[in-house]
């Protein structure tokens, strides 16, 4: 599974404005302090028992769409695990259930059903009387008929899948003509088993066939193959799915709803054969779809090559739904992604859905493939699927994004570690979901690629072969991983596993040097919190530059105070602690303005050239032309994100050398190859003032990329020029999220307060992701208008607030409510949305903001 915290937490950094950024400098003020937050203290949370082994699971499925229950019929094939039994408890939430059958064939062929006696007092487990006792080498057979109602059930979620329902009706009865009718599952965690009744634990495996009756318009899409298709009366078919291999229960699936098919495939190869790759996109979408999907055949090529593992599986199919519960879903065979990854070939100019697309391949290998046994173990799937998106942008991108994506993952961890500290495997949570954290992901992928810089390459991916293959079709728990390490190695690694996976927090580095003649020492702390993070023992990587020559010493830092000493000529230009930049944690290592200059020029990786002109970039210190210089030069670097910071670090600049800092910027504006540069080329130029009246900006307005035009057209539209009307009326329909929130804030700051169904209008068109900023443009306007349709647009907001789908745009039509508190009502109604709210991200939200 994806979370969406990359994308969506960079998106509150600026939804949440000044209020956040306060909060921010409040911990980073604190971030001396050596105390840090104590582990969750839960119960013990072992592996689920298994009395008995769900060995098959046929399916046979219709859906009433009007009351948005599934009709089902399920024959399940069990064996005990080892121990005779006389009963069966399966899990089945909030069924009806018409009746429990043992299934018998005999001898002629025919089926006989015998009723078998049940209880189901709680409605989430399924207590079955067997008719006698059996051995672990007996099979048989059940068949529950069943109405499963969803829908119905309590409202649960967490950060991470902000509902629990399993299976998901969208657009149910038509009602919201912008919206396509679809139904979808979400299984992850244990949620399949409000659609079916099944063994609902990571650490059973099962092969599985489903049978989907519905509208001869859907398209359905399930695991495996689809076997047959068979018209039925009435306008009805039933579309057969089969998955021939074993896979754990929550990552069953069914998708419905009016898809394009677009097929794509990958030739056979001596490990496997011939593998159909194929993406199930809403209409519009169609000629996009092999422009967001199609890297998909060269990745599952990659990781077949990097893990040593074929792709085991029949096919590979990935689906976008609306209003999904999270970001994606690696469900075997067929991932389900969110809507957000449905672009067109425009709005991909300015970026991919790379990232989630590698992330959940790669699940077919880890966490499908090689299981976690239990949710307590979830860093072995999501760990690697993160560290899967490193690997992939290494290869594609190169060395430069894959450590920015890297760097990324290190500062959301340590965002997270300032109010939670937990192991990565930790086993007393109190609630599973808990687990589905920055720390399972981000921190994990980072400890693994901690792990292969120290092991090196070769041991590191051998390793991975040899885990995945011993596990292949099974569950696997930490030590699992660490015995395949070892034994390619030869290396006892417990003191790495034990500090990294089993032990919270993160090492806290600060360094001081100290020159004496012919040596240089350095004195390396480890500040950590010691009474609940250990001292680590850190193999790293220490250059030291002297004459414009490079040294790398490799030491081992395990003390909480260490001195290290190095023979040197003369003073040396720079030192770099950790110059591959391995470590998990901060290093705090103290640099001159000289230093870093010389770091930019001569360190060649991505992190210290961005350490280098984020250090310097305060407007004082571009009063140096040494550092003037080296920022200049920076907008010129091979690697676009440092070209793009330094450009934004000349944001109103007015300073020496102001006319070529200008030539350049708008260089970069018009012609750099990344459009995200030129977007910060265009923001930084309309930073100094008078540059708006600029041919530049109107040629922006042609540009390949929305992203440039929408700052440009903001840029344009606030300079109020002669022909502002027209030009907003030219890019008011533009199918993208920020050109036409761009557009709304030029009517949000006019004198026409007549635009009212306009934006209602848009929002009701617009994606949940785009919703967001386009809600407080509209709260502007509505500040500008009459107390009329002020009053007008509340019973919408309340709506939005109480019922939207993504969080966060309810949290937006909640903060435009606030601007409307003079309206009698208005402050009660936000006081019951504060205190009706279930998803736990947004409560805390409405506790830190209640105020505002």
């Amino acid at each position: 599974m994806f979370k969406i915290f990359r994308n969506i937490g960079i998106v509150l950094v600026f939804f949440i404005g000044s209020h956040w950024a306060l909060g921010q400098a409040s911990r980073a003020a604190d971030s001396d302090k050596k105390t840090s937050p104590t582990p969750v203290n839960g119960p013990y949370n072992p592996s689920r028992s298994l009395p008995h082994d769900l060995i098959h699971t046929r399916l046979d499925l219709s859906f009433d769409w009007v009351r948005q229950w599934v009709h089902g019929m399920a024959r399940l094939r069990f064996k005990p695990h080892f121990y005779p039994q006389n009963t069966l408890d399966v899990d089945a939430k909030g069924f009806e259930i018409k009746g429990v059958f043992l299934l018998d064939t005999l001898k002629t062929g025919e089926t006989v059903f015998d009723t078998l006696n049940y209880t189901y007092n709680d409605r989430q487990k399924i207590h079955v009387l067997l008719p006698r006792t059996y051995t672990r080498a007996d099979t048989f057979d059940i068949q529950i008929v069943y109405t499963a109602k969803p829908n119905e059930r309590p409202l649960g979620g967490s950060a991470a899948i902000s509902q629990d329902k399993g299976l998901y009706f969208i657009n149910h009865d038509g009602a919201e003509p912008n919206k396509p009718r679809q139904i979808w599952t979400q299984g992850e965690t244990e949620a399949n088993s409000c659609w079916f009744p099944t063994i609902d634990s990571p650490n059973e495996k099962m092969t599985q066939e489903i049978y989907l009756t519905v509208e001869n318009k859907y398209r359905t899409l399930s695991n495996g193959k689809l076997i047959s298709s068979t018209v039925n009366q009435e306008g009805m078919r039933t579309d057969y799915w089969r998955q021939t291999l074993p896979h754990a229960p929550y990552l069953a699936m069914i998708a419905v709803g009016e898809f394009a098919y677009v097929k794509d495939s990958l030739a056979a190869t001596p490990d496997r054969g011939a593998l159909e790759v194929s993406y199930f996109v809403e209409p519009v979408y169609e000629k996009s779809a092999r422009s967001i999907f199609g890297r998909t055949p060269a990745m599952v090529e990659f990781f077949e090559k990097k893990f040593g593992v074929p792709y085991v599986w029949e096919k590979y199919s990935q689906i976008a739904v609306r209003d999904f519960v999270t970001g994606a879903m690696e469900n075997t065979t067929a991932t389900v992604h969110g809507e957000t990854v449905q672009m067109e070939d425009r709005q991909l100019v300015d970026g991919n859905s790379d990232d989630v697309i590698s992330h959940e391949l790669s699940h077919h290998w880890f966490g499908n493939l090689a299981t976690a046994e239990s949710w307590a173990n979830l860093p072995l799937n999501e760990a690697f699927a993160t560290y899967a998106e490193y690997l992939w942008r290494e290869h594609h991108e190169g060395i430069y994004s894959a450590d920015m994506h890297g760097l990324d993952d290190l500062n959301q961890y340590l965002a997270e570690s300032e109010t939670k500290q937990e192991p990565l495997i930790r086993y007393r949570y109190t609630d599973r979901e808990q687990m589905f954290d920055s720390h399972s992901y981000a921190k994990g992928g980072r400890v693994l690629h901690l792990l292969r810089r120290i092991i090196g390459d070769e041991a590191f991916f051998e390793s991975l072969t040899l885990y995945l293959k011993r596990h292949r079709f099974k569950t696997a728990e930490l030590s699992d991983l660490r015995e395949a390490f070892e034994e390619v190695t030869g290396e006892d690694l417990n003191w790495f596993f034990n500090q990294w996976f089993l032990k919270p927090g993160h090492a806290v580095i600060k360094v001081e040097k100290e020159f004496k003649p012919g040596a240089v020492q350095l004195t390396v702390m480890q500040q950590q919190d010691s009474t609940q993070t250990p001292i680590y023992r850190l193999p790293v990587k220490i250059d030291i530059w002297v004459k414009g020559q490079k040294k790398t010493y490799e030491v081992v830092i395990d003390k909480a105070k260490q001195a290290l000493t190095f023979p040197i000529e003369q003073r040396p230009e720079l030192i770099v602690f950790d110059s591959d930049h391995r470590i998990v944690g901060t290093v705090e290592q103290e640099k001159n303005k000289p230093e870093l200059v010389f770091q930019f020029y001569h360190a060649d990786n991505y992190q210290d050239k961005y350490e280098s002109i984020t250090r310097l970039e305060n407007k004082s210190n571009l009063i140096d032309s040494t550092v003037r210089h080296m920022m200049m030069d920076a907008m010129k670097d091979k690697f676009w994100k440092i070209r793009q910071v330094a450009v934004g670090n000349f944001a109103e600049y007015d300073g020496q050398e102001f006319a070529e800092v200008e030539r350049i910027v708008q260089s970069k504006a018009r012609n750099d190859e990344k459009s995200l540069v030129r977007q910060e080329g265009i923001n930084t130029l309309a930073s100094y003032g008078d540059n708006v009246n600029d041919p530049l900006f109107r040629e922006a307005l042609n540009d390949t990329s929305y992203a440039v035009v929408s700052s440009a057209l903001d840029s344009y539209l606030l300079s109020k020029p002669g022909d502002a009307a027209e030009v907003a009326a030219r890019f008011e329909n533009v199918p993208n999220g920020d050109i036409v929130t761009a557009v709304a804030n030029f009517y949000a700051n006019s004198t026409d307060t007549s635009r009212y169904s306009w934006f209602i209008n848009k929002m009701n068109t617009m994606k949940s992701q785009d919703l967001y900023n386009f809600l407080q443009v509209f709260g502007k306007y509505l500040i500008r208008s009459g107390s009329d349709t002020q009053r007008q647009a509340i019973p919408m907001l309340e709506v939005m607030a109480r019922t939207s789908p993504a969080y966060f745009v309810r949290f937006g039509a909640y903060q435009v409510l606030g601007l409307l508190q003079d309206i009698e009502g208005v402050k009660s109604m936000r006081k019951d949305i504060r205190l009706s709210e279930r998803d736990p991200k947004l409560k805390e939200m409405y506790e830190q903001f209640k105020d505002f």
